[in-house]
């Protein structure tokens, strides 16, 4: 699937960048906010960080790119 280790690189990096902007926007969203745009928000910190998750787990299990 990667066949650049570069790209690699950059594809984790936006997991992690993804993963970084859920848990702020989540801090936010619980100390900050009500009602429901609360709720909406939450829902898509939870899909951000699931789609993050699935990314890393993509990285993680494609193993070493070759040399």
């Amino acid at each position: 699937m990667f066949e650049d280790p570069l790209l690699k690189m950059w594809v984790s990096f936006i997991g992690m960048g993804l993963m970084f902007f859920s848990v702020i926007l989540t801090i936010f969203t619980k100390e900050k906010l009500t009602g429901i745009l609360r709720y909406i928000l939450l829902t898509i910190c939870f899909l951000v960080i699931m789609i993050s998750g699935l990314i890393m787990v993509l990285v993680v299990f494609t193993g070493p790119v070759p040399e």
